[in-house]
C-alpha cells in the first residue's frame, strides 16, 4: 500500500513471512480449542474456575508490566557491530580492539533522560547513547550521551538532580521553580544548561546526533601502562538539530518520531554510522592539567587532546522484539574488560554503582543471563548461583564456593586492574568554587554561531520565565559571569517575556 513506511507495514511483513499458521497454545504448550469465549456455566452463567486458558492468560496479562527505568524511560534500540579501523593496541590490550578489521557485535539504546515512557522523542533533553560491545573476554558497557559533558560532577546530587527533572510532587506537573532552582544554586551545570538550551537540545532523531563516554576512563595496555581516554563517536549521516518550534510540533503529530526514523532506516537498508575517536592524556598531563580532568562539566579542548581515529560503528539490524531486546538490556558503566578501567571522575564511581543496582531491582537478580544481556561471546563461569528466574543451568554440578579442590573456575593474576597510588585524606571535598564559567563562555563565543545564540537565548528564556523572579535574576548573574552578552541578552529577553500581556512559556 503506498505511503507506508517499514514500521508501519510491520505486522504485514511479519505475516508475509510465514509458512503457515501455528497452533494457538497456553503457556505450558498445551493446544487450545476455542479463545473466543471464557468458560461458564450455561450460556449465560459465572465464569468456570476451571477456565485456565482464561486464567494462563489474565495472570500473565496483569503482570506483563516491569518498572519503568527512573531515567532514560523512553528509548529505541538497534544492533550492530564496530569494526576497528586504526591501532590503538599502545594504548589499550582490550581484545576489542587487537587488530584493524576485527568486528564486534553490539547493542544499542537511544533514549530521553527526563521523561516517562510515553513521553515525547523531540523533547528537549539531553540523549542517551548506550552501547553494549559483545567480546570475548564479556560485555563491555559504554553507558554516555549525545554531550560530552553533564550537569554536575559529584554525584551525591543525582538523586535530587533527577527529582528536578521529574514532577512535582503535590501537583504532579513539571515544575520551573525546581527545575531552574537547583540548577541555579549548582553554578557547574551552567555549561550543559547551555548545550541544552540551544538546538542541540532538540537533536533531528538519534541518526543526526553525536554520542559520548563522556566520563573521563582509562586504558592500560599489555605492559600495564595506563592512560586516561574519553571515547567519542561522531554521526557520519552529519549533525542536524530541531528548533524549539519544530520540536514542539513534532511532540503532538508524532511523539516517537525519533524512535520511527531510526527504525525505517535500518529497514530500509540505509545503515547509520559512527566514526569512533579516543582522547587521550597521560598520568602527568592529568597532574599539571588547568581543570580537573575528572570533572564531567568540562570538557578536553581538541587543541590540547586531538581526537585519534578507532573504527567505525554501523547499525544494520532492528530488534526482533522491542520488550525483549530494548525494554529489557541493562547497561552498566560497571561492566568493563580487561584494558578499559575507570578513572576517579565522581559522577563514574556513583554510576558503578547505581546503574547495576536499579537493573537488579527493575529486572531481577539474574537480568545478566537474559538474552540481550548475556556475555554470549564469552563463557561464564562464576559462584553465583539461584535468584528469581535462573534462565541457564545454574552451572549445573560445578562448586558453588571458592577456593575449592574440585576443579572450580579460577583466577589468573594477569587479568588484574592497573595499580593506581592515591593520597590524601578521606572526607569530603567540595567543588563549589572550581572554574564553572570558562568553558562556558568559549562555548558561547567560539562554538556557537551569531544564529544559535538567538535561538540558545528564545529557548533558555521561554523555559525561564516560569521560574520565581528571584530565581531569574540568579540565573542572568550566573549566565553573565560566562561571558556580560550571554547574561544581558537572556535579561533582555525575560524582560520582553514578562511584560504584561507576554505569553509565557512553562516547562
Amino acid at each position: 500500500m503506498a505511503g507506508r513506511d517499514k514500521a508501519t507495514n510491520q505486522i504485514k511483513e511479519w505475516a508475509d513471512a510465514q509458512k503457515a499458521q501455528d497452533q494457538l497454545t497456553t503457556g505450558t504448550g498445551a493446544p487450545i480449542g476455542d479463545k473466543l469465549s471464557v468458560k461458564t456455566a450455561g450460556p449465560r452463567g459465572p465464569l468456570l474456575m476451571e477456565d485456565f486458558v482464561f486464567q494462563d492468560e489474565m495472570a500473565h496479562f496483569n503482570r506483563e508490566r516491569i518498572p519503568e527505568r527512573v531515567v532514560h524511560a523512553k528509548g529505541a534500540g538497534a544492533f550492530g557491530y564496530l569494526e576497528i579501523t586504526h591501532d590503538i593496541t599502545k594504548y589499550s590490550k582490550a581484545k576489542i580492539f587487537e587488530s584493524v578489521g576485527k568486528r564486534t557485535p553490539l547493542a544499542i539504546r537511544f533514549s530521553t533522560v527526563g521523561g516517562e515512557k510515553g513521553s515525547a522523542d523531540t523533547a528537549r533533553d539531553p540523549r542517551g547513547f548506550a552501547m553494549k560491545f559483545y567480546t570475548e573476554e564479556g560485555n563491555w558497557d559504554l553507558v554516555g550521551n549525545n554531550t560530552p559533558i553533564f550537569f554536575i560532577r559529584d554525584t551525591i546530587f543525582f538523586p535530587s538532580f533527577i527529582h528536578t527533572q521529574k514532577r512535582n510532587p503535590v501537583t504532579n506537573l513539571k515544575d520551573p521553580d525546581m527545575f531552574w532552582d537547583f540548577l541555579t544554586l549548582r553554578p557547574e551545570s551552567m555549561h550543559q544548561v547551555s548545550f541544552l538550551f540551544s538546538n542541540r537540545g532538540t537533536p533531528d532523531g538519534y541518526r543526526h546526533m553525536n554520542g559520548y563516554g563522556s566520563h573521563t576512563f582509562k586504558l592500560v595496555n599489555d605492559q600495564d601502562k595506563a592512560v586516561y581516554c574519553k571515547f567519542h563517536f561522531k554521526t557520519n549521516q552529519g549533525i542536524k538539530n530541531l528548533t524549539g518550534d519544530t520540536a514542539a510540533e513534532l511532540s503532538k503529530d508524532d511523539p516517537d518520531y525519533a524512535t520511527r526514523d531510526l527504525y525505517n532506516s535500518i529497514g530500509d537498508g540505509n545503515f547509520p554510522s559512527w566514526s569512533f575517536y579516543i582522547q587521550v592524556m597521560t598520568f602527568q598531563q592529568a597532574e599539571n592539567w588547568r581543570w580537573n580532568p575528572f570533572d564531567l562539566t568540562k570538557v578536553w579542548p581538541h587543541s590540547d587532546f586531538p581526537l585519534i581515529p578507532v573504527g567505525q560503528l554501523v547499525l544494520n539490524r532492528n530488534p526482533k522484539n522491542y520488550f525483549t531486546d530494548v525494554e529489557q538490556i541493562a547497561f552498566s558503566p560497571a561492566h568493563m574488560i580487561p584494558g578499559i578501567e575507570p578513572s576517579p571522575d565522581k559522577m563514574l564511581q556513583g554510576r558503578l554503582y547505581s546503574y547495576s543496582d536499579t537493573h537488579r531491582h527493575r529486572l531481577g537478580s539474574n537480568y545478566l543471563q537474559l538474552p540481550v544481556n548475556c556475555p554470549y561471546m564469552t563463557r561464564v563461569r562464576n559462584y553465583q548461583r539461584d535468584g528469581p528466574q535462573c534462565l541457564n543451568d545454574n552451572q549445573e554440578g560445578a562448586p558453588n564456593y571458592f577456593p575449592n579442590s574440585f576443579q572450580g573456575p579460577n583466577d589468573d593474576a594477569k587479568y588484574l586492574e592497573h595499580a593506581v597510588h592515591y593520597s590524601g585524606e578521606a572526607r569530603r571535598y567540595r567543588t563549589d568554587d572550581d572554574d564553572n564559567s570558562t568553558q562556558v563562555g568559549n562555548f558561547w563565543r567560539q562554538v556557537l554561531t551569531a544564529d544559535d545564540r538567538v535561538h540558545l537565548i528564545k529557548n533558555m528564556a521561554g523555559n525561564l520565565q516560569g521560574a520565581q523572579p528571584f530565581i531569574q535574576k540568579r540565573a542572568i548573574h550566573n549566565f553573565s559571569t560566562c561571558d556580560p552578552e550571554y547574561g544581558r541578552r537572556l535579561e533582555e529577553a525575560l524582560e520582553k517575556l514578562n511584560k504584561p500581556g507576554s505569553s509565557c512559556s512553562h516547562l
